[in-house]
């Protein structure tokens, strides 16, 4: 298993002090496949930079996969470029694998008699297990990561030490706060066009 599985089961399992938006959850699953890909040295850092390594072996298929997105030495990339870039729409290809794997299922509910919906549910496994353990035993990486999209545990939320991994959670936090400031502007926006449009008498 890796972080980002375990912080995918910890944002399915615990509460949220914020609505959990999924463009939040991606760019901190693709802090977790970082922090996962310097620890294995399929990556390391450089200042701000994002450098591959040429290992690209890992017994993880989503992880195997950012290993290979990782941008050419040549090009290379900041920590923030990287979560923006990997993160792409990457919450919805996380579901989609545990999916898959039989780790997720639909739980079917009636309503009113007539009416049926459906919700996704966890199914027990040893991964959803580890990710409790990792989450009780107040982990600083992966309580970190869970704050900076709005699930946090008893407070203080441990930070990780200096180092590789606190320069990652930095960049996530710093990367979810521009998507947060985004959305405020687009409801601002339209916010404006409704009474723009009020005025008008449309």
């Amino acid at each position: 298993m890796t972080t980002a599985r375990d912080l995918l089961f910890v944002a399915m399992d615990m509460p949220s002090t914020r609505t959990l938006e999924r463009g939040d959850l991606s760019l901190a699953l693709a802090g977790a496949e970082l922090i996962d890909l310097l620890g294995l040295g399929a990556a390391r850092l450089d200042g701000e930079y994002v450098l591959p390594t040429g290992l690209s072996d890992t017994a993880d298929p989503q992880l195997g996969q950012a290993a290979s997105a990782l941008a050419p030495v040549a090009d290379g990339e900041t920590v923030e470029d990287w979560l923006w870039r990997r993160g792409r729409g990457l919450s919805d290809t996380y579901l989609a694998a545990l999916e898959a794997d039989g780790l997720l299922g639909r739980e079917e509910r009636r309503r009113f008699l007539v009416l049926r919906t459906s919700r996704m549910v966890l199914a027990d496994s040893p991964g959803r297990r580890r990710a409790s353990h990792r989450w009780a035993a107040d982990e600083p990486v992966l309580l970190a990561l869970a704050d900076a999209v709005g699930i946090s545990g008893p407070p203080p939320v441990p930070e990780p030490g200096p180092g590789p991994d606190a320069t990652v959670v930095a960049g996530v936090r710093h990367a979810v706060d521009e998507l947060a400031a985004e959305r405020q502007r687009r409801a601002h926006r339209l916010d404006d066009a409704r009474q723009t449009s009020v005025r008008r008498g449309f």
